[in-house]
């Protein structure tokens, strides 16, 4: 045998003893003997001692067979050619997960499907590097606006690069690479939740002492051993569970992790979504019912509207037109006033507003009769991106692109000002005058969704993360939710008021590519859409039944739905207590030498010293009760009103009981002990309460 043949000869050891046994390979192994017995014993000995030696050399072999390693199929690689990502056995047995174990990639490279590593700048370049093609699964088309996150193929806005928060999962967008030399990211203080860098960075703190460096300067590896719930309590919002490598948050019974590290209450009746308004859930089971002025389908269980059926209007390059939810009965309003901006409505006067796109004009039309000519409200005031009615104080709210704020004016434009500024590029705002409650959506380097008072104080932000580009919010009243759409990722989401319950209703289905308005009414979330030049709707829990309303629209615009259940008349809270007030609640948004504010006022007419213009405390009706307790309550008063009209009629039949001489004709009743009544004249006794308590004797009987 020639000594390239030896590993070979060591990994097949029974296939080659079989061709070396062979009378061919004897031959060739062995010179021939003469052909007398002689030779032909010779001949046998010979194979029996080369059959010995091949046997011993099989022994030896057997102890060593493979010096690198052994594939399941017989073979043998080079120890160095295990787990190099290149199959070298015929079955690939080298590079299984059961031999290599699970493969961590580097923090610059992508893991693939197939455990190869590769480079970062592979994915999403529109090749497949990885052989299985996880490299370019989920990869979203970045547009020059948004820069690519490589390990996820998420797009963020290019304005948010070097801001000092990552947020690319693994800081990608505040690297070295990302941000150019001598570019510093902005100073940024890092919230509870998030865990500072060396350099300023801010990571979540679920990320530190995980093994896994995502600092530049490691810093979130350092100090494992210590308790981090000792500090701000890890940055949970409730319990912080000490490991012995980092810690985790956890929540209370009752309550869920959102964000890694906070708490909400969980809400079955959101989180199910059975139930289009009001919601009783009880041992496991819920109960529906709708608000005043609606009325429960039998077929669907939808709370639909009472009354006519609901006007959609809508702005586009073609003028302000209307179409009812069922896309019938299309008509136009306005063919005069092109462009597709935004819209609100006045529904008690069946009064819309529209604003010119790019102008900063408001106008005002009428929706009956015939088309009647616009009235210009106001003029110049920038690019106005969004509009909203307060119809309970009559006030036009609007954001301005321009002047970064949001601006407030009254309805008939007798007095405007300023109302928040300092904006990064506010687009959709609407309000909720019952609550006091002012909503607006903000896009630019920090997209956000606020909520304020009517008079613009107490802002809370609602939604901060996970959010991208917002251009129109709606309110669902009944249950409390506002929504809104993003035309960076492509939703319809919802969350709400208290900035809680966040869920993603519509997903990118074709028709979300550029939104533009949005309305929400009965089950039904609606919007336009430029790119297909479509008003679209679908369910407003899941996004299912889909449909296109209006196809083939020029440019479609903002939307506004009619119908006067959307601006229920009602008590109203007056300022920022929560307070309701006892007869009118008077904006004060325009004198110009105070702060806005609300404020309580008596009644027209009234002198105002002997009248009581206080705030009471007032707590609106809540859109779902959650348990058993209005049931119990309600149990308990109709509980105590029984066992006091019973109280009441015994008191009566012994205050009035009848004499023992009793005829039709002769009818007298004992005299009432009360101090508090007057005894009547002699010679005519009677009851002074008879009329009222045997009115009542005989209602309960």
């Amino acid at each position: 045998m020639f000594s390239s043949d030896f590993e070979h000869i060591a990994t097949q050891p029974f296939l080659t003893l079989l061709v070396l046994l062979s009378p061919a390979t004897l031959r060739h192994s062995h010179a021939p003997l003469p052909e007398d017995n002689e030779g032909q014993s010779m001949g046998y000995l010979s194979r029996i001692l080369l059959l010995t030696q091949l046997l011993t050399l099989h022994h030896i072999w057997g102890e060593q067979t493979c010096p690198g390693f052994l594939c399941k199929d017989g073979g043998c690689v080079a120890q160095s050619a295990l787990c190099d990502n290149t199959p070298d056995c015929r079955d690939g047995s080298d590079e299984l997960e059961d031999t290599c174990g699970l493969r961590h990639c580097k923090k610059d490279e992508f893991a693939c499907s197939s455990s190869r590593c590769v480079s970062l700048r592979f994915r999403c370049d529109g090749t497949d590097d990885c052989g299985d093609g996880s490299d370019e699964a989920s990869c979203q088309n970045c547009t020059a606006d948004f820069f690519l996150c490589e390990r996820t193929g998420s797009c963020v806005a290019r304005a948010k690069l070097c801001d000092g928060r990552p947020d690319c999962p693994d800081g990608q967008d505040e690297g070295a690479d990302a941000c150019p030399s001598g570019q510093h990211p902005a100073p940024h203080t890092c919230s509870i939740s998030e865990f500072s860098c060396g350099d300023g960075q801010c990571m979540p703190h679920s990320w530190r002492c995980d093994h896994s460096p995502d600092c530049a300067d490691a810093r979130d590896e350092d100090d494992c051993d210590q308790n981090e719930c000792l500090v701000n309590n890890g940055g949970c919002s409730h319990l912080c569970v000490d490991q012995p490598m980092g810690f985790l948050c956890d929540c209370p019974a009752g309550m869920r992790l959102v964000h890694d590290s906070q708490c909400e209450e969980i809400d079955m009746c959101l989180d199910s979504d059975v139930c289009n308004q009001l919601c009783v859930h009880v041992n496991g089971t819920f109960s529906c019912d709708c608000h005043e002025g609606y009325l429960m389908s039998p077929r669907t269980g939808e709370c639909k509207a009472k009354g006519d059926v609901a006007q959609l209007v809508l702005s586009s390059s073609e003028g302000v037109r209307r179409v009812n939810t069922a896309g019938m009965e299309y008509r136009e309003m306005a063919a005069h006033l092109l462009g597709p901006g935004p819209m609100a409505a006045l529904t008690a006067n069946r009064t819309v507003y529209w604003a010119r796109p790019g102008q900063g004009s408001i106008y005002r039309i009428s929706m009956d009769g015939k088309p009647l000519e616009p009235v210009l409200l106001l003029k110049g005031h920038g690019a106005v991106l969004g509009l909203a009615v307060d119809w309970i104080h009559e006030l036009l709210y609007w954001t301005n692109a321009d002047t970064h704020s949001i601006d407030v004016a009254r309805l008939d434009v007798s007095a405007q000002r300023l109302l928040i500024g300092g904006l990064a590029m506010p687009t959709g705002v609407a309000v909720e005058p019952l609550l006091g409650f002012l909503f607006w959506a903000e896009g630019g380097s920090s997209p956000r969704i606020e909520r304020a008072g009517l008079d613009g104080e107490g802002r809370l932000p609602l939604i901060t993360s996970a959010i991208w580009n917002p251009v129109a919010i709606s309110l669902d009243m009944p249950r409390r939710l506002l929504y809104w759409v993003d035309s960076g990722m492509r939703t319809i989401s919802r969350v709400g008021f208290d900035g809680q319950h966040r869920k993603t209703v519509v997903e990118s289905n074709g028709y979300l590519d550029r939104p533009f308005g949005l309305a929400v009414f009965e089950g039904h979330v609606y919007w336009s859409e430029q790119d297909t030049h479509s008003i679209c709707s679908a369910d407003k829990h899941n996004g299912s039944l889909f449909r296109v309303i209006l196809p083939n629209i020029a440019s479609p615009g903002g939307l506004v739905l009619i119908h006067p259940v959307l601006q229920p008349k009602g008590p109203a809270v007056c300022g920022n207590n929560g307070g309701v007030c006892l007869y009118e609640c008077e904006p004060d948004l325009f004198s110009g030498t105070s702060s806005p504010s609300f404020t309580c006022i008596p009644p027209k007419g009234s002198s105002g010293d002997d009248v009581d213009d206080t705030v009471v405390s007032h707590t609106l009706p809540g859109p779902a009760l959650s348990d058993t307790t209005s049931a119990g309550i309600l149990s308990l008063i109709v509980v105590l009103s029984v066992l006091l009209a019973g109280v009441v009629l015994w008191w009566w039949r012994e205050e009035c009981r009848p004499s023992r001489t009793l005829d039709l004709q002769d009818f007298s009743l004992k005299e009432s002990q009360d101090p508090l009544i007057q005894a009547p004249a002699r010679g005519m006794e009677v009851c002074p309460v008879k009329d009222t308590l045997l009115k009542l004797d005989l209602d309960h009987y």
